[in-house]
């Protein structure tokens, strides 16, 4: 062999392909797989009891309790939604009563939060540490420590059987959303404040034009995490509420339950898929903006 063919076996060298096993990309599918095999049955274990519930709304009474079940009945009986919804129980002033008492909250809950966490997050005052850490203690009471006091209260005001004492505190903060939304606003550059001082703008409309705007994944947190406690309130309306006509649907469906929930299996679940249905719907459309706020809350 010559010494040119010597030199030019040395500077190309015979490259082996790695096997598929070691490849970067076979590595990747494998571990999408892997993971698809554990997600899947896992998700399958948590849907079974929606799926379920479905089910049993979509049948006929005969069928709720025979054996084999089955999952998809037939036939459909897409008339269970609005017969059981209207027959038994007024369920339309029911869902009035939980909009009303759920959207003020949520507003409730976002100006009252937002404006005490902007005020521990961006200025400066003496003893700010302090009461945030008062704040914070709040949070370690449990509700039922601070229900026999709440109740005595709004029973003294004369607000019992009313909505105002399921309304009221909304707009007097809530120490988790308060931190939720301090530890985002802190991740802001108060550069941005300096610039606006400097401006001549005050600090509401540092909030309003500037904070607020880069803060809607922590807003949108608030928001459903505030939508969903109230929706799905129950020993609130069960304390303060007597009157039929101010129940609210969690209250409403118990009642249903209790009374024609026995022999009515289908209607009862056809209602809880009902009220089920907001949840999933705002979740679902605000999903990448709740996402968003607990990783960057997180992160701080």
């Amino acid at each position: 062999m010559s010494d040119v063919s010597i030199k030019e076996s040395r500077s190309n060298p015979v490259r082996t392909e790695a096997p598929w096993y070691k490849r970067k990309s076979s590595l990747r599918i494998l571990g999408m797989i892997i993971t698809f095999i554990i997600i899947i049955p896992l998700a399958l274990i948590y849907l079974a009891p929606y799926i379920g519930m479905l089910s049993t709304a979509l049948k006929q009474p005969k069928q709720i309790f025979q054996y084999p079940p089955k999952i998809i009945p037939d036939p459909v009986m897409w008339s269970n939604f609005p017969e059981g919804w209207s027959k038994y129980v007024p369920f339309n002033t029911y869902l009035f009563n939980s909009l009303k008492i759920t959207l003020n909250n949520v507003i409730g809950n976002l100006v009252s939060c937002t404006l005490a966490a902007f005020a521990f997050a961006r200025l400066k005052a003496r003893g700010k540490n302090i009461l945030f850490a008062l704040v914070l203690g709040t949070m370690i009471l449990p509700n039922e420590v601070i229900l026999v006091p709440q109740f005595l209260l709004f029973t003294k005001l004369g607000m019992n059987n009313t909505h105002w004492p399921l309304m009221l505190p909304a707009w007097f903060g809530y120490p988790f959303f308060i931190f939720l939304l301090r530890q985002f606003f802190m991740t802001l550059p108060k550069e941005l404040d300096e610039a606006a001082l400097i401006d001549g703008a005050n600090w509401l409309q540092i909030l309003w034009n500037i904070v607020l705007p880069l803060s809607k994944p922590a807003l949108a947190t608030v928001a459903i995490f505030s939508f969903v406690g109230n929706w799905n309130n129950y020993l609130g309306p069960l304390i303060y509420l007597r009157d039929d006509k101010l129940l609210t649907l969690p209250l409403g469906l118990t009642q249903f339950q209790g009374q024609f929930g026995q022999v009515a299996y289908h209607f009862m679940m056809s209602n809880a898929v009902l009220m089920l249905l907001p949840v999933l719907l705002i979740f679902f459309l605000a999903q990448r903006l709740f996402i968003e706020g607990i990783t960057l809350t997180g992160t701080k």
